[in-house]
Parts: structure tokens; C-alpha cells; sequence
């Protein structure tokens, strides 16, 4: 049910290329994204993924957008197996800090068995979105490898 679910809301914005495990991969010509919505729903449907651009400005950026949005000032942190990475927020949504952090986001989900993001809500209460991690390396290069691909005018 829920990959039926996935693939329909990405279909509605972009073509989807491919879909592994609970993840994904579109393609929106200006870009190409590896998605997956949280299977959870307290306050709001919380999405994550990776976008690649033809011209590589960028390449695996990791996004996520919250189920709500945390307090004003708070710790945005993202947790793949037990590793880790503080993210930079802004509203309900959270980003890498960079290519260097978005390469080791991408290695550690190759082989970990989860991926949660924890922040604390306005209220001060912590909040925590989880997400399937599997089918996400197979979904991350499906869309890197057609991203290349546009970006080498193989596809237009």
C-alpha cells in the first residue's frame, strides 16, 4: 500500500524512472530525485531524498521535508543506522551542509538499517520522522545515472 502510494504522488510532478524497495527515482528533466515518504503519519507526511542536476551544481543533495516544523533555533539531526549528521533547517524543511556531508549520507544509507530525523517541535517536545531504507542505494542510482545521462545530452 504504501509503495502504491509513493508512486502516485511522485508521478503527479515527474516521470518515475524506477522504484526499489519504499524509494523512487524521478525524473523532472531539470532534475532527477530518489524519494521516500515516511510510512508514519502523526502531523504531516514527511519526504526525504536526493536530488542530482544535469549540470551538477548538484549532486546527491539530501533533503527532507518534516512532518511539522521544529522550534525556531533547534538541532535538525538525521540518523542513518547509528550515524549522526546535523542538518540545516529552515520551516518544516531540513538540508545537508554541503557535498561532503551529502557523499557520507549516501555511503552510510548503502548499508544501514535505518534513517531517522529528530528535531524538537515549537512546543519543545522532540519529534522524530523515520523512514524505510530499503531500495534506497538501487533508487539514488537510478536517478544519478539518469541525471549523467541528460547531462551528456543522451536524453533530452
Amino acid at each position: 500500500m504504501l509503495l502504491i502510494a509513493t508512486i502516485l504522488a511522485f508521478a503527479m510532478t515527474g516521470e518515475v524512472i524506477g522504484v526499489s524497495g519504499s524509494w523512487a527515482a524521478i525524473d523532472r528533466i531539470s532534475s532527477c530525485e530518489a524519494r521516500t515518504q515516511s510510512p508514519f503519519r502523526s502531523r504531516g507526511q514527511a519526504v526525504a531524498g536526493f536530488r542530482f542536476t544535469p549540470d551538477r551544481r548538484q549532486w546527491g543533495q539530501f533533503h527532507v521535508a518534516l512532518s511539522r516544523a521544529p522550534r525556531d533555533g533547534a538541532s535538525v539531526m538525521l540518523e542513518i543506522g547509528r550515524q549522526p549528521f546535523l542538518l540545516v533547517a529552515r520551516g518544516k524543511d531540513a538540508w545537508s551542509r554541503g557535498t561532503v556531508q551529502d557523499e557520507a549520507i549516501i555511503e552510510a544509507l548503502r548499508s544501514a538499517p535505518s534513517m531517522k530525523v529528530s528535531a524538537r517541535s515549537a512546543s519543545g517536545s522532540r519529534f522524530t520522522d523515520r523512514f524505510e531504507v530499503r531500495g534506497a542505494a538501487t533508487a539514488i542510482d537510478m536517478a544519478a545515472a539518469r541525471c549523467a545521462l541528460r547531462g551528456a545530452g543522451k536524453i533530452r
